[in-house]
């Protein structure tokens, strides 16, 4: 019997990435969990991802630092940007957007996914109810594979591995109902901008996460905050 196929998962410690990463298990992939540390505010995420990455059974898991912090540019990079708590706004790019953030990700993740002979990268990006970040849009997805294609000894024999996002055009709550479907811990998922205990339930992740939550008939799993104020 031939062993399953690879993939190589960014696994942020978030819904979405931990959600794409079961997907490509139910498919039958062995997946390598990949996760950044790169300064980010909100640390508490990178245990998250280290949990769920014992949770979902992830064949590897690597973390890797990558001080994007250094040079700022990002109210979730730099500690004197206050946090966006206003909501999303309609075409508007928020200051939660980490310059370069996916381009630096997806490369490494290349890397790891052509050493390990992987037939996927698989992202959680998602492109509907978040807030128009142009490295989470699919002209941007597009033409990164044209470059993954370009740039790998594998792409250029034929076999180098796809981008896979899953998630790109479903919304929040259909992404909490692929998760229950799937059996993955949302509860362990963390995916607020804060770094504390708890999930702020304020920031504009928060209130994305909490509202899908309520839609999907789980309001149990949303933050304390979102539970106090919206009641069962």
């Amino acid at each position: 019997m031939s062993p399953p196929p690879v993939a190589v998962a960014l696994l942020s410690g978030g819904l979405d990435s931990a959600t794409a990463a079961a997907m490509a298990m139910a498919e039958g992939d062995q997946v390598i969990g990949l996760s950044m540390d790169y300064g980010q505010r909100h640390r508490r995420e990178l245990q998250a991802a280290s949990a769920l990455a014992t949770a979902l059974g992830l064949a590897e898991h690597h973390r890797l630092k990558v001080n994007l912090a250094a040079w700022g540019g990002s109210a979730l990079t730099d500690l004197q940007q206050p946090l966006p708590q206003e909501g999303v706004q309609p075409n508007i790019i928020p200051t939660t957007y980490v310059p370069g953030r996916n381009t630096v990700f997806i490369a490494l993740a290349l890397s790891l996914a052509e050493a390990r002979g992987a037939r996927r990268l698989v992202l959680g990006v998602n492109a509907v109810d978040y807030s128009g970040y142009p490295d989470c849009r699919g002209d941007y997805l597009e033409q990164y594979q044209i470059l993954a294609d370009l740039a790998t000894k594998a792409g250029r024999m034929g076999r180098g591995p796809k981008l896979w996002t899953p998630l790109l055009l479903l919304n929040k709550r259909e992404i909490v109902e692929q998760a229950l479907a799937l059996d993955v811990p949302i509860a362990a998922t963390w995916s607020c901008y804060g770094n504390g205990e708890e999930p702020c339930g304020r920031c504009d992740s928060c209130r994305i996460r909490d509202q899908a939550l309520h839609d999907a008939g789980v309001p149990h799993l949303a933050s304390p905050w979102s539970v106090a104020h919206h009641g069962p």
